[in-house]
C-alpha cells in the first residue's frame, strides 16, 4: 500500500471517528437525560430547561430535606428541587439569558412566520371577476372622447383668476403659464375698470357648472352598473353618492392630469387650476386639491387600479347617513385586498407604491 493510499485511509477513519462522535447523544448536565441543546448557557434537557426558567421566575426559595448535596438524576430529579438549582448554576445556567414571556411569544411568532411557506399572490376568479366589473362600468360612463365637453356653455377666460379670493397673485397659480387664454384676455384690465365688475363676475362657472353636472351624473350611473352597489338600499345609495361624487371625480379627473404642464387634457379641451379660481372655487380647496392631483398622478397608476380607487371612494360605511355598515364596509374591503392583490401581481417588487 502507497503512503498516498495509507494517508487517504487515516482521512476515512478520523471523518468516521468524527462523524459516530456528532452522532453520540448529548446528555442534560444536570440530570443525565437526552439534552436539547444549549439553554441559559449550559447544555440541559428540556425539563431541566423548563424547571430552571420557572424557578428563577418564582419568588420562593427551595431548601433541601437532606444535606445539600443529592445526587440528580432523570429518574429522581423532582425530589429535590434546591439540590437541582444547584446543579443547574453549577453547570453554568444563568438567570440573565432568561426572556420574558413577551419575548419568547415574538420569538415563537417569528419561527411560525419562516416555516409558513409564502405563497406568490395571484388574482382569485372572483377578483378578475370584480376588475372586469368596475372597468366595464368604467368605460361605459367616462367617454374619452370628451365629445360632450363641445355642449357645455363656453369657457371665458376673458378675466384674471380673481386674486381678492384666493389671496394669491395670478402668476403664482399652478399652470397659469399653460392654460390658454382667451383673445381679449389682454383686455381683462381695461373692461374691469370700465365696468368695475371683476371681483363680482364667476366668469368660467357656467362651464364648470356644466362640466360637474356631467360628472356628477356618469358617477351616479358608474355605481348604479354594479350590483353590489344595486343591492343597498336607496338611502344608502343616496348617502354613498352625497359622500363620494367629488372624490370620484377627482381620481377621474387625476387620470388625464399632466404633471408637467399642472393642466388637465381632455382631449381637445384642457383645463388648469385657474379656471376654478375664476369660478369662484378658493384657496383652502385648490392648494390641497392640487397636491392630491401631483401626488396621485406619480403613482402612475393603471386603468385598474384607478377603478378599484374609485371603488373603494364609493363604499365608504362612515359616509353621513349611512344605515348598513356592515355591508358597505365588506364590500370595500373586498375592493381593497383585490387592489392590494393586484399590486402585488402586476407590479414588479420595486414598484409597489
Amino acid at each position: 500500500m502507497s503512503n498516498q493510499e495509507r494517508g487517504g485511509l487515516r482521512l476515512s477513519e478520523q471523518e468516521d471517528e468524527e462523524d459516530e462522535e456528532d452522532e453520540e447523544p448529548k446528555v442534560c448536565q444536570v440530570c443525565g437525560d437526552r439534552a436539547t441543546g444549549y439553554h441559559f448557557n449550559a447544555l440541559s434537557c428540556e425539563g431541566c430547561k423548563g424547571f430552571f426558567r420557572r424557578a428563577m421566575k418564582r419568588p420562593a426559595k427551595f431548601s433541601c430535606p437532606f444535606q445539600n448535596c443529592c445526587s440528580i438524576t432523570k429518574s429522581n430529579r423532582r425530589q429535590c428541587q434546591a439540590c437541582r438549582l444547584r446543579k443547574c448554576r453549577e453547570t453554568g445556567m444563568l438567570k440573565e439569558l432568561i426572556m420574558s414571556d413577551e419575548e419568547v411569544e415574538k420569538r415563537r411568532r417569528l419561527i411560525r412566520v419562516k416555516k409558513t411557506p409564502v405563497e406568490p399572490a395571484f388574482l382569485t376568479p372572483q377578483q378578475e371577476e370584480i376588475i372586469q366589473e368596475l372597468l366595464e362600468a368604467q368605460r361605459r360612463t367616462f367617454d374619452i372622447t370628451f365629445s360632450c365637453f363641445k355642449h357645455f356653455r363656453p369657457l371665458d377666460r376673458t378675466l384674471a383668476p380673481m386674486a381678492k379670493y384666493l389671496h394669491t397673485p395670478p402668476e403664482t397659480m399652478p399652470g397659469c403659464r399653460n392654460c390658454p387664454a382667451s383673445p381679449s384676455s389682454s383686455s381683462s384690465s381695461s373692461s374691469s375698470e370700465q365696468g368695475g365688475r371683476q371681483d363680482k363676475t364667476f366668469s368660467t362657472l357656467p362651464h364648470i357648472a356644466d362640466l360637474s353636472t356631467y360628472m356628477i351624473q356618469h358617477i351616479i350611473d358608474f355605481a348604479k352598473i354594479l350590483p353590489s352597489f344595486r343591492e343597498l338600499s336607496m338611502e344608502d345609495q343616496i348617502s354613498l353618492l352625497k359622500g363620494a361624487t367629488f372624490e370620484v371625480s377627482q381620481i377621474r379627473f387625476n387620470m388625464l392630469f399632466n404633471v408637467q404642464k399642472s393642466i388637465w387634457e381632455c382631449g381637445p379641451f384642457t383645463y388648469c387650476m385657474d379656471d376654478a379660481a375664476r369660478a369662484g372655487f378658493q384657496r383652502h380647496l385648490l392648494d390641497p386639491l392640487m397636491k392630491f392631483h401631483y401626488a396621485l398622478r406619480k403613482l402612475e397608476l393603471n386603468e385598474s387600479e384607478y377603478a378599484l380607487m374609485q371603488a373603494i371612494s364609493l363604499f365608504s360605511p362612515d359616509r353621513p347617513g349611512v344605515t348598513q355598515h356592515g355591508m358597505i364596509d365588506r364590500h370595500q374591503e373586498t375592493f381593497a385586498l383585490t387592489l392590494k392583490t393586484y399590486i402585488d401581481t402586476k407590479r414588479p417588487s420595486s414598484d409597489k407604491r
